[in-house]
């Protein structure tokens, strides 16, 4: 279930009235009632999941949801204890499905603020907008124009620039985030559908730990069913796109310029070059390196250095380019060193 701090619960609904609304067919539980979504191997008996990956038919059968939609082929592998509805569109129908029972709470500006401030050492600079149910800690300064949206909660002696947006996020100690940083955004995901690509509802959070800093104009996505971690000192340099359930650990230190696709996890003391960017569903050991400018496509394992395009070990690439500059020289008839 998504945490109610940042996203209202609206009402429930019967397997018969979500199969009618998102365009499935009801196999078996029409009358059971669904109160939210969830991720297959999080569910629970009130949920809603899907399964549109056949290689994941294992973790089907050992769901404890309330409902699954499913493809026609994959009916029989539903647990039978849960409701079906089959879908031609299955992530698509469980997208809408989200929309149905989730939606993300909106700043109440008509309502009285009900932010919470520990101490009068808490400074919040002109035009910064509080959100119902944010939390702040005794010495953190809030810069002008900045919006923290409902639900949000920031930890003590933390820095926030101005005009940042902070969502959908819970906040550590000692946390500086510069000026424009965009945290807690919807992530990029879409499904596709007979009606063109779906939104995929993002139902996670942000969570910066202890000593994070966040440069300018950095974007932080939310969750789309799992949380999006940065470890404790990761150190984001400006203009970093990091995409939803990325897990980072300790200490990582991101340039400018790098990109990391969704569900990227990577591990302790990693470092990036400037411009890198990373494929989505990679895992990045602890103490590897990756050099300005690679394109990782493949998982890097603990401690190595990568570079290039597609990135390999820095040696092989290294060779690599040294090869392709020798046979380039011989195409053009230039003399042998």
């Amino acid at each position: 279930m998504p945490d109610n701090r940042f996203f209202q619960t609206l009402p429930e609904r019967t397997v018969d009235d979500l199969a009618v609304a998102i365009g499935g067919r009801v196999v078996r539980g029409g009358d059971r009632v669904i109160s939210g979504v969830a991720p297959l191997a999080r569910a629970g008996s009130g949920d809603m999941t899907f399964l549109s990956d056949r290689r994941m038919k294992a973790a089907l059968a050992q769901t404890r949801a309330g409902a699954v939609i499913v493809s026609e082929a994959l009916i029989d592998a539903v647990p039978a204890e849960a409701a079906v509805i089959v879908s031609t569109e299955v992530q698509a129908a469980w997208a809408r499905s989200a929309d149905l029972l989730h939606r993300p709470h909106a700043i109440d500006v008509s309502a009285s603020p009900s932010a919470w401030l520990e101490d009068d050492s808490v400074i919040v600079e002109p035009g910064v907008v509080l959100g119902q149910g944010v939390s702040i800690g005794r010495g953190t300064r809030i810069g002008a124009n900045t919006v923290v949206g409902p639900g949000v909660q920031i930890g003590r002696n933390c820095q926030i620039g101005s005009l940042v947006s902070l969502s959908h996020a819970l906040v550590g100690d000692r946390v500086r985030i510069l000026a424009g940083a965009r945290i807690g955004e919807a992530g990029f995901g879409a499904a596709p559908s007979k009606a063109g690509p779906v939104d995929i509802p993002q139902l996670g959070r942000v969570i910066l730990q202890d000593g994070v800093t966040v440069g300018a104009n950095t974007c932080i996505d939310r969750g789309a069913y799992n949380d999006t971690v940065i470890g404790e000192n990761s150190k984001i340099d400006n203009q970093v796109q990091i995409g939803h359930n990325v897990v980072i650990g300790r200490n990582g230190l991101l340039a400018a310029h790098t990109g990391i696709s969704g569900s990227v996890t990577v591990g302790d003391n990693v470092m990036f070059g400037g411009r890198a960017g990373i494929g989505d569903h990679i895992t990045i050991g602890e103490g590897a390196r990756v050099a300005a400018g690679a394109g990782v496509l493949a998982d890097i394992p603990p401690g190595e250095t990568w570079s290039g395009y597609p990135a390999k070990p820095l040696r092989q690439s290294l060779r690599e380019a040294i090869w392709l500059a020798k046979q380039a020289g011989k195409s053009r008839g230039e003399p042998k060193s």
